[in-house]
């Protein structure tokens, strides 16, 4: 499978450096703000709800690089027994360190799988836990899906992943480390705003079935949070 590709298409990955406003003239990976533009499926998911929602916009600005840098960000102050999300920027944190675990290009879930798919798989999963997606939209992103001239395993992989019901237990089955738990955890609580009782519920059933270190979902939630007030302000 042509992982590069498939999240190209799905995230808009790869398609160019956004600029970052206010930070003379530094950059972020394009990720789901290439998507945005670029036609990729993730932000076709996100934009199609009734009411575009923060967590969406957050994800469509920072994209995967995003999830990365607010989870170890996260996972740090858990541990050290410091705030989260107080910082100016949280879209644009550093990267996390290659050996910290929270680097998703070099991890493998527990099937033996690029870490990527999963927490893609998870982001779609949340996305729709509030069933806003409608027969019509679903046809949308089966077209868009069809269209993309895919091999047939990058397309089975999508095809799959919008199609699934939007499973908690699934999206949290590829983790195998803490690091993996906070990431899946973080990527959902970014692909929803929980502002509704189908999105709260998919929330608390995902961090039961992670099995989260106890305090940490606070600092994820806070992050998170972050990073919707960082889009909304």
């Amino acid at each position: 499978m042509n992982i590069e590709r498939l999240l190209q298409e799905a995230l808009g990955s790869g398609q160019g450096r956004r600029q970052n406003p206010g930070q003379g003239g530094s950059t972020l990976p394009g990720g789901l703000a290439g998507g945005a533009a670029a036609g990729g499926l993730v932000a076709l998911l996100l934009g199609s709800k009734k009411a575009r929602k923060l967590g969406g916009k957050a994800l469509t600005y920072g994209g995967m690089a995003a999830v990365g840098g607010l989870a170890y960000k996260a996972w740090r102050d858990w541990q050290q027994n410091r705030p989260s999300g107080t910082e100016a920027d949280p879209l644009h944190l550093p990267p996390p360190p290659a050996d910290s675990g929270f680097d998703m290009a070099q991890e493998r879930d527990s099937a033996g799988q690029d870490f990527r798919l999963a927490v893609l798989r998870a982001m779609i999963l949340a996305a729709k836990s509030d069933g806003h997606i409608d027969p019509e939209e679903h046809g949308r992103i089966r077209d868009r899906i069809e269209a993309l001239g895919l091999g047939a395993e990058e397309k089975a992989a999508l095809f799959d992943s919008f199609a699934a019901p939007a499973d908690p237990a699934e999206a949290a089955r590829p983790a195998r480390t803490d690091a993996q738990r906070a990431e899946l955890y973080l990527a959902s609580a970014l692909a929803v705003d929980p502002d509704t009782p189908d999105e709260r519920r998919y929330l608390d059933d995902l961090a039961r079935h992670l099995a989260l270190p106890e305090g940490l979902r606070g600092h994820l939630d806070l992050e998170a949070e972050a990073a919707r007030r960082q889009v909304g302000a």
